[in-house]
């Protein structure tokens, strides 16, 4: 599973991985080496539709509490 989020800064290692470091629309920042990203659009204009949630991923506890909100709700 992927997460979807616009690239801020990207770090050049010689002789090792290059690091990206990305920034989601929840301004939650993350890196990950440049081999693991794959480019969907123009700033924060996605050249595809994106799935609800727009590729956020979600804390653990974000997640018990949807399910907690969409099962009190049925």
């Amino acid at each position: 599973m992927g997460r979807v989020g616009t690239i801020t800064h990207r770090e050049r290692h010689i002789g090792g991985f290059d690091i990206v470091h990305v920034k989601d629309v929840l301004d939650r920042t993350f890196a990950t080496r440049v081999t693991n990203i794959f480019v969907i659009g123009e700033g924060t204009k996605p050249w595809i539709s994106l799935p609800k949630g727009k590729g956020v991923k979600l804390t653990i506890s974000e997640e018990r509490d949807q399910r907690r909100r969409a099962k009190a709700q049925e």
